[in-house]
């Protein structure tokens, strides 16, 4: 296949250098050293710059044949080696494995990566990909010498369980480990002596439980005395579950671990039910809290179409993002308007919300309204006054805005239009979120953990795993703490909840003017990346 030549020249973190002809079209990528050796009898190695910012190391290759075809960028993960580099690596057990016997190919060539973007044009560069996740053909831990143990951090998620029991069961009929513990409640459980030892028939129906058999608990994070701990217990592999703040501990536990030359392998397993961690499809238990999120419209509708002026207010979770509002009321397809953090909305005057509340209820009797726990939350400070407070997380303590605005159309209408209205307000915020995951969420579960097994395993540190355009891939911590995904209004998907809805954009001169900055910003950063 021709490489794609670039219109965009290469940031001046990485250099260029021309390579030789090759016929080898396998040979693409840099594999562990920093020397990119072709492995072809006309290759020779070459000098690479590399670039290693908090965990994360970013490595340039260019695809072979010369002239001025360009290459692409790896974001690679730290590796054991890279501190231990005489440490000894041994055959899979997995190539004993009879679950694998039948696969024909059961290890993940060491070249193979994901791309971060996979619509491109012609001339567009190659971009930025990431390490293909899988078994490997070489693992740097004997089964009966790994020691290692399972944590859950932060706020409860669908699908938690799922996650547990998956690493216990990989860990257990992959790979023959059997010494696996549980850390009780969130990282501070690192610093009790109680620990629960994990077998596949002590989680054997744990994921059919909301929730998380661990316990779990905010804020906690020490680094000195986690790893302290884990030295002292003797494990070697540590598997993390948690969201952004949680996977900034993960990495700082796997630099600490390197610093002291400790050979053990740190892996994040990211969760957030809000889907905000950024590069990944989606987070594991977000299609299981729209679902259940469904339960909580349905009732506003049912309730709301058997009165007179009914008006139903769902607020649903989402702090900085409102990717299950979005999904809940394309979904649902009964509710007239959805409000999100990421989409600034306004009360009064022309296309407010107040007029499109009247303009419903001349039509139809009744509205729905499903929003983001975090839209308007500006509003609500001014009426109360109130000063930012944050949680043991950092996140920012949220205002009930489902309240304040099921108070303020109530009034408006009372008051102003002398319409009398029915308001229900339903808050399932905690619902749908304390269940357990379903069928699609399981799966992906079961993917997330056995990927970060087989990374762990193979020596592969202080990353995290999931989803990139459906491959799974090893992350740098750095690109999915950087910067949280949020819901993009001029994206197509915006485009279609407002036709689905029909409801105003709620776009005034300044709004718009803040939307055009961040969509060039956007822009901008999607091009620096690609570089």
């Amino acid at each position: 296949m021709p490489a794609l030549s670039s219109s965009i020249p290469l940031s001046s973190s990485f250099r260029h250098f021309p390579l030789p002809a090759t016929d080898d079209s396998q040979s693409l990528f840099l594999l562990l050293n920093p020397n990119l050796n072709l492995r072809n009898p006309r290759s020779r190695s070459f000098p690479l710059r590399t670039r290693r910012v908090r965990g994360l190391t970013a490595k340039c290759t260019l695809r072979p044949g010369g002239g001025d075809e360009e290459g692409f960028i790896l974001e690679d993960v730290p590796h054991l080696t890279d501190y231990l580099p005489d440490l000894k690596a041994y055959s899979s057990p997995l190539q004993n494995s009879p679950a694998y016997a039948i696969v024909k190919q059961s290890f993940v060539n060491p070249e193979d990566v994901v791309a971060e973007r996979i619509v491109v044009q012609k001339n567009s560069p190659r971009g930025v990909h990431f390490r293909r996740a899988g078994p490997r053909e070489k693992v740097y831990f004997k089964s009966d010498e790994v020691r290692a143990c399972i944590v859950t951090c932060g706020g409860l998620c669908p699908g938690i369980n799922t996650v547990i029991r998956e690493i216990v069961c990989g860990l257990s009929y992959m790979y023959g480990v059997h010494d696996i513990i549980g850390i009780e409640g969130g990282y501070r459980g690192f610093y009790s002596k109680n620990t629960i030892p994990l077998t596949p028939k002590v989680v054997n129906d744990i994921h059919k439980r909301g929730g998380t058999f661990l316990r779990t608990s905010r804020g906690g994070h020490d680094t000195n005395k986690i790893v302290d701990s884990i030295q002292y217990r003797g494990i070697n592999q540590v598997y993390i579950i948690g969201g952004d703040g949680t996977q900034k501990g993960v990495a700082a536990i796997s630099q600490e671990v390197e610093k002291r030359g400790l050979q053990v392998a740190v892996a994040g397993i990211p969760k957030t039910i809000d889907n905000d961690i950024a590069v990944i499809d989606k987070s594991f238990g977000f299609d299981t809290a729209v679902e259940e999120a469904q339960r909580a419209i349905n009732a506003a509708h049912v309730e709301v179409e058997s009165v007179d002026n009914g008006v139903g207010i769902v607020k649903l979770m989402g702090r900085y993002s409102g990717f299950i509002a979005m999904f809940a009321t394309l979904a649902s397809r009964d509710v007239d308007c959805c409000l999100i953090p990421e989409s600034p909305f306004y009360l009064e005057g022309s296309g407010g919300l107040y007029e499109f509340v009247e303009q419903r209820l001349k039509e139809n009797g009744h509205i729905v309204i499903v929003l983001a726990e975090g839209a308007g939350q500006e509003y609500v400070a001014q009426s109360v006054g109130t000063i930012d407070k944050k949680d043991e997380s950092g996140n920012r303590l949220l205002l009930d805005v489902g309240l304040w605005l099921s108070q303020k159309v109530k009034d408006h209408f009372t008051r102003e239009k002398k319409l009398a209205i029915n308001i229900k307000y339903i808050d399932p915020t905690y619902m749908i979120r304390a269940i357990p995951s379903n069928a699609s969420d399981n799966i992906y579960c079961t993917l997330l953990a056995q990927s970060a097994v087989h990374g762990a395993m193979a020596g592969y540190t202080g990353f995290t795993v999931g989803p990139v355009n459906s491959r799974h891939a090893y992350i740098p911590i750095s690109r999915v703490t950087k910067t949280p995904n949020t819901v993009k209004v001029t994206d197509r998907m915006w485009a279609r909840l407002l036709a689905s809805t029909n409801q105003p954009s709620f776009l005034t001169q300044d709004i718009q003017g803040t939307v055009d900055k961040e969509t060039m910003d956007l822009i901008d950063n999607m091009r620096i990346n690609s570089i």
